[in-house]
């Protein structure tokens, strides 16, 4: 696929990667569909950078723990700028929360807005994505791939998306690859301390941290890179997984 002069949707997209992917997609010619909830402000400055780069955006608003506002989602796009070849799925939530805290609410909270949007928004762009010949690209994380005491929610949310991208990979061929992008320690929390920060780049084989523009540049390769991939989960951990 070449990216100048299509269009993506990026869910999440007014703030840490989600803005980073969308900004970068849009450096590689694409018209954006910025789609955020909370990060009214953010997504506004993502944005002025997509038309910075010489590129339409447009900014769409929405739940996405709303089944129907994720199904629609795909729609808004396709009618703010004339068509869709491209969904990349980044809006999540990552709660830290002891085992024995965690209640039904925030457990919703948490796989509704990291699964089950990610399922909706997808089945809405379906018909968009057929005609374009088009793809699909999901947020998963390193946490879906092995787990994480304090954060069991967000690693079952995450190995969920690992097998939503494989079965979508399946129904949705030949006419729309899926893959997925794991990211590991690219953005830690915010409220991680120099000392968390040093721990993680410690145990990191390629020791050091890695930065948003490692996602963006796997997104990139999903897109336009290879057409010749669906169902894989590309991960960007800098060694972790294997450590």
């Amino acid at each position: 696929m070449r990216l100048e002069g299509t269009t993506a949707l990026v869910t999440g997209a007014g703030r840490r990667v989600g803005q980073a992917i969308a900004i970068g997609l849009a450096q590689s010619g694409c018209d954006v569909a910025v789609h955020y909830h909370d990060s009214k402000q953010g997504a506004e400055e993502t944005a002025t950078a997509v038309r910075a780069a010489g590129r339409q955006a447009a900014l769409i608003p929405g739940d996405l723990s709303d089944p129907g506002v994720a199904r629609g989602l795909a729609d808004q796009a396709a009618r703010s700028l004339n068509r869709l070849d491209v969904v990349v799925n980044a809006a999540a939530i990552m709660v830290r929360q002891n085992v024995e805290d965690v209640t039904p609410e925030s457990w919703d909270e948490t796989l509704d807005l990291n699964l089950r949007a990610m399922f909706f928004v997808s089945q809405g762009a379906i018909p968009y994505l057929r005609r374009a010949k088009g793809k699909i690209v999901n947020i998963a994380d390193l946490a879906g791939l092995e787990p994480w005491p304090a954060y069991v929610p967000h690693c079952v949310s995450k190995a969920g998306v690992v097998m939503l991208t494989k079965g979508l990979a399946r129904a949705l061929a030949p006419d729309i690859a899926v893959n997925a992008v794991a990211p590991g320690a690219v953005l830690l929390p915010d409220e991680w301390d120099d000392k968390a920060r040093d721990h993680i780049r410690e145990t990191t084989p390629l020791n050091r941290l890695g930065a948003p523009a490692d996602v963006v540049a796997a997104v990139r390769f999903l897109l336009s890179g290879t057409d010749y991939a669906t169902g894989t989960i590309l991960v960007v951990d800098g060694g972790r997984l294997i450590r």
